[in-house]
């Protein structure tokens, strides 16, 4: 099928933590795994069948994300041919700056008596502490979704026009007592004096979700949450993620898929070796600094006492 065949190019591998962070992002631009994270996360398609989500209500196609949008100057934006197309990826504004988004998209709604457009932001998020509430920041980037559309989707006084804006929150380490967990922030009425009922569409403008990922092994992850932790995960071998991928969730994988999962997970282990390398060099240098001898430093870290030397003289801090 077409859809597998976009999933087999998106899910790629390269040789560093930056390249292994975009591939993550391509993967989850897909078009099957936007839709279930919409069906399982975003009310207006609750109802609806994830491949149906796939192939109706997401509008455009899959491209990178490498466009670019200035709200205060006409911008052309160019078509690379795998990222969502119809959407920009960076917001700038003269006076505020640039946000850059990792994926950005138009989600058709379905509703009785029409269709409804939304924006829609999926941000993986490995930081959970990154110096201010991540939730905080997806309020923000709803709040300049909304206000990028002047001039775009209304201009004047047509504030009717607004779109719904959603930013949703991948977080692939959160701290134990989140993991598992989905969470979605919204605007609601309430009447302070009397019962008047205003329409739920005329401020229903926003909505900020935060999924919070765990171990696929864990009792509570489960739907989306297990999708994403195997997708995303540095430690399932590409056979158990393409049979979880198939008998949990429909997606066949072809054999070029098959291939790329395998790539990825390479990818993910020198990562992680890489992390692993520097943690250790970091001991090594700290126990050299308080004064241990060479050979025991050798003898905790279980490395020769030239590989302790090759570590301590080196300008970065990281083993071969």
């Amino acid at each position: 099928m077409e859809a597998e065949n976009i999933l087999s190019k998106n899910i790629t591998a390269a040789g560093d933590k930056a390249a292994y962070d975009a591939a993550c992002k391509r993967l989850l631009a897909n078009k099957i795994i936007l839709a279930w994270i919409m069906k399982s996360c975003l009310e207006e398609y609750r109802d609806s069948d994830v491949n149906e989500i796939a192939e109706k209500y997401i509008e455009g196609e899959p491209q990178i994300a490498k466009m670019a949008v200035n709200p205060d100057e006409e911008a052309q934006a160019e078509d690379s041919g795998e990222q969502i197309r119809g959407a920009k990826t960076e917001d700038s504004t003269i006076k505020e700056g640039t946000v850059m988004y990792d994926i950005r998209f138009w989600g058709i709604a379905p509703r009785s008596g029409g269709m409804v457009s939304l924006i829609i932001n999926a941000e993986a998020q490995r930081d959970f502490y990154p110096g201010y509430p991540i939730i905080k920041r997806g309020i923000y980037y709803c709040s300049r979704m909304i206000s990028s559309q002047y001039e775009t989707e209304f201009s004047g006084a047509h504030y009717e026009k607004i779109k719904k804006v959603y930013s949703i929150w991948i977080c692939t380490d959160p701290p134990r007592y989140r993991e598992n967990t989905i969470n979605r922030y919204v605007i609601q009425e309430e009447n302070l004096i009397g019962n008047v009922i205003e329409k739920r569409e005329n401020y229903d403008l926003l909505t900020a979700v935060i999924i919070c990922l765990g171990n696929p092994g864990d009792a509570g992850c489960t739907g989306v949450l297990k999708l994403l932790s195997v997708l995303l995960s540095s430690e399932k071998k590409p056979e158990e993620k393409r049979r979880i991928l198939q008998d949990d969730f429909c997606i066949t994988m072809t054999r070029k898929l098959e291939r790329e999962v395998t790539q990825m997970c390479n990818l993910s282990e020198g990562v992680f070796a890489k992390g692993e390398a520097k943690g250790e060099a970091k001991v090594i240098r700290n126990m050299y600094k308080k004064g241990y001898a060479l050979e025991q430093i050798a003898d905790v870290t279980e490395k020769t006492i030239e590989e302790v030397k090759a570590v301590i003289d080196a300008k970065e801090p990281v083993l071969a």
